[in-house]
């Protein structure tokens, strides 16, 4: 008789890849929009994601035309220096990525995804709109350079400028953990096709990103540099507007899964009834500990989880005691749990690892909108009598990304998937780490690359000068390629780790916890500069990033973070071999 693996693999290069489940109606508990039980014929799969994706599209163009020049705007506008104006980007950023732990709550536990989306846009375009007049009525904005005087942002202009800011990062976080979860909702995870087409969702969903942010890097950022920040501003807020118009056309097509209650209450029930139980023998027989009969959840509308022998304490919360047996009354939650239930917070546990050494790869990642963009803006910039804004190199990683992405998907997981068996080639474990040790290879490009910049500096007796070295911008491009090829690995598979390990109904939280290591990895590059800077510029020196980057030695903080990524490189590999994956009944 054939094996499953054998027959999963025969499923798999053979194509196309059809519904050949046998069954009319999906089997993850998916609805319609009326509530009712999801046809698979008439909802979901491939037919509902283009909304799904031209809602991302629209998306990350709306925010990269925001993100990508955003330190540009605070050093030549508002004034801001260097420093001040890398770690105001780092804290928004972070803050962008801190946010969606409240979309994601409240999408799980109350509003489901779809509608968190469409309420979280809303805020999004007020926030957009708050920027595009900030920066176009003359008496919301700064006044204009005269020569060399920069008249500085009144606290007025500051105050509402930044809170357009906020009001996006508000926005943002509400959309980014419901989105992906949400598009891959749309694919029945009981089935294998679908299964595997999910894994391609993801990569075409990064793919969606990427090309909002090439418009961005490249024309936005023309725009707003050379015809004004106000229509720089406008543009985006335009896309918003059509992304929100996107999400709601998709609306017949859509698959949804209903909200199962705060996961956060569920998590306290374990750690309250364990904690009751905490002189409670665990039996050696898992089969006595509690649970629903049969196909039964105890989270309505979802999978049970088989129970691992990993944080055996937290099994106490479901040995049902002989006051419970005798009066069979199972109902109080903060006593008794499911095995289901104590292991959600088994896996939050257990992925918990894995998840922190993500955080340094984010830290990479934000040098991208803060000192790449500071090292590109004291190199030559020009070709012929064209000037290159130095926050257009980001197209380098973004044009990387889209051609990798195909490449990925359609050429490498194939061939991959011959060699290894897997659905899609390389497990996300391996994913994550190949892009780790990617991005420790592009921090030491951009050392290298500061390195010539400052030796050129030196040689043309430049460094006590605030002037740009002649040496070409195009030298940075390595660098944007290899953080846009570690991002194909590690950031997409980070995601799919993500959403394939998390409990049915704690999706949207487990995306939000995979975007949080961006927010901690720019507040951690905040960090490292607010103690870089303060250790570098004792008795009166101008420190490793100073304003006038030709007599410091921001090639020194790149190394410093080529150091910090390789020993995580290898703290990440001790946590992936460690890792125990989630198995469902």
């Amino acid at each position: 008789m054939t094996s499953r693996v054998e027959e999963e693999r025969r499923l798999l290069e053979e194509g196309p890849l059809e519904n050949v489940s046998g069954t009319s109606y999906t089997s993850d508990g998916s609805v319609d929009i009326n509530g009712n039980p999801a046809l698979k014929y008439s909802t979901g799969n491939w037919k509902a994601c283009p909304f799904i994706l031209g809602t991302e599209f629209c998306e990350r163009l709306a925010y990269y035309g925001i993100a990508k020049n955003l330190i540009t705007y605070l050093r030549h506008k508002l004034q801001e220096g260097n420093v001040y104006a890398a770690k105001n980007v780092a804290t928004w950023q972070g803050t962008c990525y801190i946010t969606p732990l409240i979309g994601a709550f409240l999408a799980d536990a109350y509003w489901g995804r779809y509608w968190t989306v469409a309420v979280f846009s809303t805020v999004y375009f007020i926030g957009m709109v708050t920027l595009t007049l900030s920066a176009s009525v003359p008496s919301f904005k700064p006044p204009d350079c005269v020569g060399s005087i920069c008249p500085t942002a009144t606290p007025a202009q500051h105050a509402l400028f930044f809170s357009g800011l906020y009001l996006l990062a508000l926005g943002t976080g509400g959309i980014k953990p419901c989105v992906s979860s949400f598009g891959a909702d749309q694919f029945d995870d009981t089935d294998l096709i679908e299964r595997v087409k999910k894994g391609s969702f993801f990569n075409w969903f990064y793919f969606s990103i990427n090309i909002g942010s090439l418009i961005s890097s490249s024309l936005i950022v023309w725009i707003q540099d050379n015809a004004g920040w106000g229509i720089g501003f406008a543009i985006p807020t335009l896309f918003m507007g059509i992304a929100i118009a996107s999400f709601f056309l998709g609306t017949p097509l859509y698959r949804f899964q209903k909200p199962r209650g705060s996961p956060i209450t569920r998590v306290c029930q374990v750690l309250v009834a364990s904690f009751r139980k905490w002189n409670v023998e665990v039996p050696r027989d898992c089969s006595l500990l509690y649970e629903l009969p049969d196909k039964t959840s105890s989270i309505g509308g979802t999978r049970k989880l088989e129970h691992s022998d990993e944080f055996k304490c937290l099994d106490k919360a479901a040995v049902v005691s002989d006051h419970e047996a005798k009066n069979k009354d199972f109902s109080n939650s903060w006593r008794l749990c499911t095995v289901t239930q104590v292991e959600e917070l088994k896996i939050v546990i257990r992925i918990f690892p894995v998840w922190a050494t993500v955080i340094v790869f984010s830290t990479i990642y934000s040098q991208m909108s803060t000192l790449f963009l500071e090292q590109g803006m004291v190199m030559d910039a020009t070709v012929g009598s064209f000037t290159i804004p130095p926050a257009s190199l980001s197209t380098a990683d973004v044009i990387s990304v889209i051609v990798l992405v195909p490449i990925y998907d359609r050429i490498l997981v194939p061939i991959a998937r011959k060699f290894t068996g897997k659905e899609r080639g390389f497990s996300s474990l391996q994913r994550i780490g190949i892009g780790l040790f990617i991005s420790t290879l592009a921090m030491v490009a951009a050392a290298l690359v500061e390195n010539m910049r400052l030796e050129v500096a030196r040689a043309l007796d430049l460094v006590d000068h605030k002037v740009a070295v002649p040496i070409s911008i195009f030298w940075q491009i390595p660098q944007y390629f290899l953080v846009g090829t570690a991002e194909v690995f590690t950031n997409i598979g980070h995601l799919e780790f993500f959403y394939d390990q998390s409990p049915d109904a704690m999706r949207s939280l487990f995306v939000a916890l995979s975007l949080l290591t961006a927010s901690l990895g720019s507040y951690l590059n905040s960090l490292i500069l607010t103690i870089v800077t303060a250790l570098t510029t004792k008795g009166g020196k101008p420190g490793w990033v100073p304003d006038n980057l030709n007599e410091g030695h921001l090639d020194y903080y790149f190394w410093l973070l080529a150091g910090l990524s390789f020993l995580n490189l290898l703290v990440y590999a001790v946590c992936s071999v460690r890792y125990r994956y989630k198995k469902v009944s």
